[in-house]
């Protein structure tokens, strides 16, 4: 690249998962092979009604709408109320997968060097780049911040790593604050549908019906073995949601037309997200003993996908001894600097890996 031009990716933290490399490389090296608990990819079967749907849709020759099927936008206004126990008066729209939206949700809503985004101390660190990609300030809290008026606040119950839920409580004090600050308040629900000792709540759920300047992000990718699928949504306030409409209609960010119709199938069936469900819960009902017994302590991981794990050490240190027994998990460090004596357990392998990992933590 030329002197001249800056290089976007400059400004960027590491790519997380190329940190695991030499980790990866050291567990890999194990007699029977790697359990890799690191990366919450799913690894079980997309559901049969799901494929379907996919399938039967694959001739769609013309462009897709960005906003959506009406059907679509049916199915997720349906399916939102149901589990988020949202009343009328919100808007959807779909995303290509959750990811994607996190990324550019600053940039989308128009944030730059003079706007705060605030994001939680440990998190996704897909928070920190999308603040990083709109040029935007990054402040990390786990509380409403004093002195402070942020653009754009990020909250996540249940949490990626740590698995803790937020309090109906804790939610209703952020939207005050985000209204008394004029900020957006975004909320990452995509394990809402994995509960295990606490039950979680839609920031929605929380608005009586006023969903000014809130919005909620949801995902298919865990719930219906959909990460392939690249299949999310936002829901909330329409004249946010209205917004990124309009701006993602320009950037040419349009779900593909099989996908939503594989889309509508997943989220009108809950059959197949209760089994998946139930497996989840029995590859933690594996690995939580088997943690507490090789010496680990816990802590939160009351709903979603994870273990969030010490034993009071570097957490780089722990993720070696994970791989000197073949088992790669994921340094908590790379979630934000006070995560840096936990790591990450995924219950995301398949049950044969699972059971490997016991017996090798035993």
């Amino acid at each position: 690249m030329g002197s001249g031009r800056r290089r976007v990716s400059a400004g960027l933290p590491d790519f997380p998962w190329d940190l695991l490399e030499p980790s990866k490389r050291r567990a890999a090296a194990h007699p029977d092979g790697i359990v890799d608990l690191s990366i919450g990819t799913p690894v079980d079967p997309v559901p049969a009604i799901i494929r379907k749907a996919l399938s039967e849709a694959s001739d769609s020759p013309g462009y897709p709408l960005t906003a959506g099927t009406a059907e679509l936008r049916q199915e997720i206004t349906a399916w939102t109320a149901r589990a988020c126990r949202a009343e009328p008066g919100f808007s959807v729209l779909p995303s290509i997968g959750s990811k994607e939206l996190v990324a550019w949700l600053p940039t989308l809503l128009g944030l730059g060097p003079d706007d705060t985004v605030v994001i939680p101390e440990v998190c996704y660190p897909t928070y920190e780049v999308g603040v990083r990609l709109a040029g935007a300030r990054v402040l990390r809290a786990d509380a409403p911040p004093t002195g402070e008026r942020p653009a754009l606040i990020w909250i996540n119950s249940p949490g990626n790593p740590h698995g803790r839920v937020a309090s109906a409580d804790e939610l209703r004090a952020w939207v005050e604050y985000a209204r008394d600050t004029d900020a957006v308040l975004v909320s990452d629900e995509c394990y809402l549908t994995l509960p295990w000792t606490a039950q979680p709540e839609s920031v929605l759920s929380v608005c009586d019906g006023d969903y000014t300047g809130v919005l909620a992000v949801h995902s298919l990718s865990k719930r219906s073995n959909l990460a392939g699928y690249r299949a999310g949504f936002v829901a909330g306030d329409p004249e946010v949601v209205g917004e990124l409409l309009a701006v993602r209609k320009h950037a040419g960010m349009i779900m593909p037309a099989p996908v939503q119709a594989a889309m509508i199938a997943a989220l009108a069936d809950e059959t197949h997200a209760d089994e998946q469900r139930i497996r989840y819960a029995a590859r933690r009902e594996l690995l939580l003993p088997a943690l507490l017994s090789a010496g680990f302590t816990v802590d939160h991981s009351e709903a979603g996908l994870y273990l969030w794990a010490t034993r009071g050490e570097a957490c780089w240190d722990t993720t070696d001894w994970f791989a000197d027994r073949g088992i790669l998990v994921a340094p908590g460090e790379i979630y934000g600097p006070k995560g840096a004596r936990h790591v990450r357990v995924a219950l995301t392998a398949t049950d044969e890996r699972v059971r490997t990992a016991v017996a090798r933590l035993s």
